[in-house]
């Protein structure tokens, strides 16, 4: 600013000088002003109830046929209401999950059981849809997935294994 004041008592075209100055000016406070506004808008909090979960996918990886199937996803209410879910619903009728419908206070947690049914053997690539008053996200999708192989026949794991056939008729 020194250094622009000295110019404008010596220079021969004070016009452009105070032009210069101006536009200077004008300039930094406009940048600065942008600056603090995309700042602000960075900085959104969100009101009413958000749903946050530990995870998004459960991997079984490799579990035996008859094998425990269950698994539990953390819900944490990270907003400023009350979250409430109102419906947890599984893909198929082997997916069963389980909601509490008590309303999650805000910094609360609550838990969502799954339950596979792993008699089935095969891949495991199933959903479960939660709805909720959520304001980021009033329907929420997780996964489970994996793989069940099958148990040992002579096992006694008393899951109904289909055995195989001793012979078929040949035509000899």
């Amino acid at each position: 600013m020194i250094k622009e004041l000295f110019l404008y008592l010596y220079a021969s075209n004070k016009n452009e000088l105070i032009t210069n100055f101006i536009m200077k000016r004008f300039f930094s406070t406009f940048i600065i002003a942008f600056g603090l506004m995309a700042f602000a808008s960075a900085q959104e909090v969100v009101n009413g109830p958000v749903i946050s979960l530990d995870k998004t996918t459960h991997d079984y990886e490799t579990i035996t046929q008859g094998g425990n199937g269950a698994c539990e996803f953390t819900v944490t209410n990270t907003g400023t209401e009350p979250l409430i879910i109102s419906r947890c619903k599984g893909s198929c009728g082997c997916t069963v999950p389980k909601c509490d419908k008590d309303p999650i206070m805000p910094g609360a947690t609550s838990a969502i059981s799954v339950k596979y049914d792993t008699k089935r053997i095969g891949p495991i690539n199933k959903s479960v849809t939660i709805t909720s008053n959520a304001s980021n996200e009033p329907t929420k999708v997780i996964r489970i997935k994996g793989r069940v192989e099958a148990a040992d026949l002579g096992a006694p794991s008393g899951v109904p294994v289909k055995q195989p056939a001793t012979g078929a008729p040949t035509n000899n």
